[in-house]
């Protein structure tokens, strides 16, 4: 009893002090979630909080997510939703661009990656004979986790009148303004003396706003994007802001759907994943009394499995390489050469990574003995985690400038191993 007091103490302190590092937007748990655990250790309930842990990694592994976008034919509404989802106009699945709307119905567009996320291209209601209260219920409110609200000039009274039905019913919706680089490099071109990249943009808000204010009490979260360029313009400030807006059970997966193409986005995914891996590894068997052998078989035919999802999630599976290899006009082979996270797995000398983790565990299990080496495993298994997590980041913050990208000379992180190992072993 006394041991399961000390651990529920450390637990505490831990925990209090793992979270306090994120920000709201950033947390995969609500606060009310993090206070009741944290409740829960402070009183040493530790099965307690591993239930409310448990229960909150289910809904984070099953929560769907559907985004709602709707706005008329020409508004750059298929590109926008390409672009949520990571692809290009070209790649097989993508929303049709430059094509008349023929029909009234809504078309889901799974993620390509995530199957819980879908995007539902919805007809504008312009383009409809429903009034807003009628729209909303052919196509399905209840169904979508948010709207947005897409326009590529000014936005009409009818548009206003959607978001007030929507708002009337407890959903989030967001003014979404498309084509901005091709109005700001036409005004660049139209006054070359005079421009003034910043008043552009807030005369192109202003308008946005005239129309919508006559119908909304307050002012409506309006963002200026740009479909082929999502590190520029407003799309970061749309992406903090859903995250901050999501239930905190969908923000992870919501993190995870968008593009690696900003070192915000690939911190910030790299957090999320941080945060996870360290709720499991409590949930699993940190504390747990079961035998070791079973659960090192399981989780080291499950390390590639792993290393794989993660480089997924950073968009550097093989589909994405090879994207960047014909923008960057090399072999793909010679982006693979140049990614570190590539190599974690591979032999180095005469013994490969997965062969010295087993070799530690094997032998932390003979010394220790069952529930001390449980634990021991997978405090490993986080520190291990989160080096494929660090370096897949590495990676993918790497490839966002080209140049330099390949001005560096292939190596091995692997000669970093070392370092990382020493660290490992004293957890």
């Amino acid at each position: 009893k006394e041991t399961s007091q000390i651990t529920a103490q450390l637990l505490e302190f831990n925990f209090k002090n793992f979270f306090k590092n994120f920000k709201r937007e950033s947390k995969i748990l609500s606060e009310e979630t993090i206070t009741l655990i944290e409740s829960h250790l402070e009183n040493k309930n530790l099965k307690e909080a591993l239930t409310v842990i448990s229960h909150a990694l289910r809904n984070i592994d099953k929560a769907p997510l559907n985004i709602a976008v709707t706005g008329e034919t020409g508004t750059g509404k298929s590109s926008f939703i390409n672009a949520l989802r990571g692809i290009s106009s070209e790649e097989k699945d993508a929303a049709p661009t430059g094509v008349i709307e023929t029909t009234m119905k809504r078309t889901p567009y799974p993620h390509p990656k995530l199957p819980n996320v879908t995007i539902w291209d919805l007809p504008g209601i312009g383009s409809t004979n429903f009034p807003p209260q009628n729209y909303l219920t052919e196509m399905k409110f209840g169904e979508y986790d948010f709207f947005i609200i897409i326009s590529a000039t000014r936005f009409k009274e009818i548009d206003a009148h959607l978001a007030k039905a929507i708002a009337k019913m407890n959903t989030k919706f967001y003014f979404v303004r498309t084509k901005i680089d091709q109005d700001v490099s036409n005004e660049q071109r139209s006054k070359p003396r005079s421009f003034n990249r910043d008043s552009v943009l807030k005369k192109i808000k202003d308008e946005c706003l005239g129309r919508l204010q006559k119908v909304l009490s307050s002012q409506p979260p309006i963002f200026l994007v740009s479909n082929f360029d999502v590190s520029d313009f407003d799309f970061p400030k749309l992406e903090t802001t859903l995250l901050k807006e999501l239930p905190a059970h969908k923000r992870h997966l919501f993190m995870m759907s968008l593009h690696s193409v900003t070192e915000t986005t690939i911190a910030r995914k790299r957090d999320f994943l941080r945060q996870k891996i360290w709720l499991e590894a409590l949930k699993a068997g940190v504390w747990a009394t079961i035998p070791l052998g079973g659960l090192v078989r399981d989780k080291m035919q499950k390390l590639e499995e792993t290393l794989t999802l993660y480089r997924s999630y950073f968009g550097l599976d093989e589909a994405s390489l090879e994207n960047i290899a014909k923008d960057f006009n090399v072999s793909v082979n010679e982006i693979k050469a140049h990614l570190r996270s590539l190599q974690l797995l591979t032999k180095n000398n005469d013994m490969s990574f997965k062969e010295k983790l087993l070799k530690y565990i094997e032998y932390i299990s003979c010394v220790t003995g069952g529930p001390l080496a449980s634990g021991l495993y997978f405090r490993k298994t986080y520190y291990w985690q989160s080096l494929f997590i660090d370096t897949v980041a590495s990676d993918a913050k790497s490839l966002l400038n080209k140049e330099e990208f390949l001005s560096e000379k292939p190596g091995s992180c692997l000669s970093d191993l070392p370092e990382y190992w020493e660290t490992g072993m004293e957890l």
